[in-house]
């Protein structure tokens, strides 16, 4: 047991283990995991391993699994077939208080009759701490969450955003090997909701415990997340860092689910260095990075966010080696920071292009519908989805 002077220590596991090589250790591991319930299968043959000191969330809609996920890898739900390991520990069919694991609800669970100090100190208390230690890691912890001098109010003496660090401390005060956390920000306006957001990576990274995080909210896991798995149907669709989901999906479901995607469907002509061309329905021939197609496949759509498309008089000339398409603007909508356009390109395909109001800052001078423009964007900005989203999910990972 630690000593009341030592310093805050986040894993049980060897240092010989953590600094050989500076090679990553993997903290959580599912192989095959299945859970049904009854004829509904809520999460199918998910493989997943989730590195130490790693903030990783699991982001979809409801009903997509990810709750399921977080809750059989903290005991509270049994898998119908599979193994989950916990730092290379088979604890599969171990129940939640013989895990190393804590977890942060949505509805946060503290104790309405217990002061702030006392929900801290509950899992020490239990555990039999001195009460030296126990005080010095209690204000330890309350100092963490920028709590300091709250020991002494109750739960309903407190704001949502103070209740939910409280949450945050009473899990990470016994110093788990992982921090599971079920929406945790869900129930906050969206204002605090964003300051937690900075709070929470703040907090990760000074303790530097593998936090796993469940969100349907893509912003959310967008700004705290070193990687993500995108979850649809039981499945992840897309595992990886938050620019690379975004700049690079390889589905229909992950393009549309993160953020706004302009998706055209084509067929895959010949290539040119390192970009291969795409021919869309209307003729019209865009390319993309030859390193983004998959094998033996002809037909995909070819997508490209709204903020990357820049719109040009229909009489000018876009620049050198960019994609082009034709169009009408259809409808203006001015958001402030910049205005939003639907553009009805030749084909008949609606266009979105978010065009920043810097050049063109009053409402007299943005595009009106019915001008005919014509657009462009560089072919790194393109990315490439299958047309057969179930060949995504399916395949191996």
């Amino acid at each position: 047991m630690l000593a009341a002077s030592e310093p805050f220590v986040t894993s049980s596991r060897p240092c010989s283990l953590q600094s050989e090589a500076n090679v990553p250790t993997v903290d959580v591991k599912l192989v095959d995991v299945v859970k049904r319930f009854g004829d509904a299968v809520a999460v199918d043959h998910i493989n997943l391993e989730v590195m130490d000191g790693e903030f990783f969330s699991l982001l979809g809609p409801s009903g997509c699994g990810k709750t399921t996920t977080l809750r059989m890898i903290g005991g509270f739900e049994e898998p119908t077939s599979g193994l989950i390991e916990l730092q290379g520990q088979d604890v599969t069919w171990l129940p939640p208080y013989r895990r190393n694991v804590n977890t942060v609800f949505q509805n946060y669970a503290l104790f309405p009759h217990l002061t702030i100090y006392e929900n801290v100190a509950f899992g020490l208390r239990r555990q039999g701490v001195s009460d030296p230690e126990l005080k010095s890691r209690v204000h330890e912890m309350l100092a963490l969450v920028e709590l300091s001098g709250f020991d002494a109010r109750k739960p309903t003496q407190i704001s949502g955003g103070q209740a939910q660090r409280v949450a945050l401390a009473r899990a990470l005060i016994n110093k788990p090997a992982v921090l599971l956390l079920d929406e945790p920000l869900g129930a906050l306006d969206l204002k605090l909701r964003k300051q937690m957001q900075v709070e929470l990576k703040r907090i990760q990274q000074e303790v530097g415990i593998t936090f796993v995080y469940v969100t349907h909210d893509q912003e959310e896991a967008m700004t705290m997340s070193d990687r993500i798995a995108v979850m649809n149907r039981g499945r992840y669709e897309q595992l990886g860092e938050p620019e690379v989901l975004y700049e690079r999906p390889t589905t229909r479901f992950v393009a549309g689910f993160l953020g706004i995607s302009n998706l055209l469907p084509g067929t895959v002509g010949a290539a040119d260095g390192s970009y291969a061309a795409v021919r869309l329905a209307d003729d019209t021939t865009v390319r993309a990075p030859k390193s983004l197609f998959v094998a033996d496949r002809s037909g995909v759509s070819v997508g490209v966010r709204p903020e990357k498309i820049r719109m040009h008089e229909q009489s000018a000339e876009p620049p050198a080696g960019h994609n082009q398409l034709s169009g009408t603007v259809r409808d203006a909508s001015y958001i402030g920071v910049s205005t939003q356009y639907i553009v009805e390109a030749r084909g008949g395909a609606q266009i979105m292009v978010y065009e920043q109001n810097v050049e063109r800052a009053t409402k007299a001078e943005l595009w009106a519908p019915g001008e005919s423009v014509r657009l462009s964007w560089s072919p790194d900005h393109t990315f490439v989805v299958t047309d057969d989203e179930g060949a995504a999910a399916a395949a191996p990972r």
